[in-house]
């Protein structure tokens, strides 16, 4: 493992644990060229996962960044870190195991948005409007009175 501070490839593992209800495993690094200390994370990958996006760009999954936008979702929501890797988790092995091996960006949002309605619907609503591009106070107001009818 290269080191993010210095670049040497001559890092050694200090500690490793399980992490994430055993999905993946954290190790503790340090880098004897420049004495940092750094995280890595080693999880099963099924398979290789490439995005279309809508304007017929592929581009490889990204695990972090669908992190990310969930994590948005669920800011200063009542949702802790460890649920939130468990959405991630279980987000990533449906994709893996339902998908071919191309998977469009619609898709992986509509999973998300599936998956936060039942989480927590102000982070659905969060992000929605985010995935969906509202531009006004209206289109809130339409996508949640076509979740009262529901």
């Amino acid at each position: 493992m290269r080191c993010p501070f210095c670049g040497s490839e001559e890092t050694q593992v200090k500690d490793s644990r399980p992490a994430e209800d055993n999905a993946a495993i954290r190790r503790r690094r340090s880098c004897p060229a420049c004495g940092s200390r750094f995280t890595t994370f080693e999880r099963v990958q099924l398979r290789e996962i490439t995005v279309l996006k809508t304007d017929g760009r592929r581009v490889p999954f990204d695990r972090e960044k669908l992190a990310r936008s969930i994590r948005v979702a669920l800011r200063k929501r009542p949702v802790d870190e460890d649920k939130i890797e468990r959405i991630v988790n279980g987000i990533q092995r449906r994709l893996e195991s339902e998908a071919e091996n191309e998977v469009t960006s619609r898709q992986i949002g509509e999973t998300v948005m599936d998956t936060l309605k039942e989480v927590d619907q102000v982070a659905y609503v969060r992000f929605a409007s985010v995935y969906r591009n509202f531009g006004e106070a209206k289109d809130f107001r339409e996508f949640l009175g076509k979740m009262d009818d529901r």
